[in-house]
């Protein structure tokens, strides 16, 4: 009993550990340096003083094809990236088990996909940093290097594109906020999606 104790009280404190190493509004976001699926290494140091936004994607995900099949997501990249944003769209999964980077290129191409690079996250290590939970699961980071939104691109959880208009977008509302210079109001929305796959 006492052994069961001492290990449901590890397991305890490695949730509560878990749970503190998450980033947060307000935190730096984590440094990192990945290979794009055109073959370039893009580190998020290149952007210092820009906004960027991340976002976790996978193709096969119906969560991220609600975005994605109306062209939802991609006129948010076109809008955002035209107003001086940096997006960077991320994969994460272990080599052998996720697209290629040639796939992933082809798959972005077909998507029409706007962002400013697509990036591999190979082993997960980036994902990890930001404890990215699902597809698609969305940073904001400031200017100033610190996150200003984590979390689910709006409030309507569910794979149904039609809900995309009368939904509340976090995201959009992040941006034109730091754009205007004025305080994110919502900087934590629960994500919502398919898991990563680590």
């Amino acid at each position: 009993m006492k052994m069961k104790s001492l290990m449901g009280c590890l397991a305890a404190g490695f949730v509560a550990l878990s749970s503190a190493l998450a980033v947060e509004p307000g935190d730096t976001a984590p440094a990192f340096t990945l290979t794009s699926v055109k073959g370039e290494s893009v580190s998020l140091a290149d952007y210092a003083g820009k906004i960027v936004v991340l976002e976790w994607t996978n193709h096969d995900c119906p969560f991220v094809k609600k975005f994605y099949s109306g062209g939802d997501m991609q006129k948010l990249q076109e809008t955002y990236t035209g107003k001086g944003v940096v997006w960077l769209t991320i994969q994460t999964g272990q080599e052998g088990k996720f697209p290629t980077a040639e796939k992933l290129a082809e798959l972005t191409e077909k998507a029409g996909g706007k962002a400013t690079a697509v990036l591999r996250d190979v082993g997960g290590a980036v994902g990890k940093s930001y404890d990215a939970k699902t597809t698609p699961h969305m940073f904001v980071i400031g200017k100033d290097g610190k996150v200003a939104y984590a979390g689910g691109i709006d409030d309507k959880k569910d794979t149904n594109p039609e809900s995309i208009p009368g939904a509340k977008n976090f995201v959009v509302a992040a941006l034109d906020a730091l754009l205007a210079g004025k305080a994110v109001e919502v900087t934590k929305a629960e994500p919502y999606g398919c898991g990563v796959k680590y």
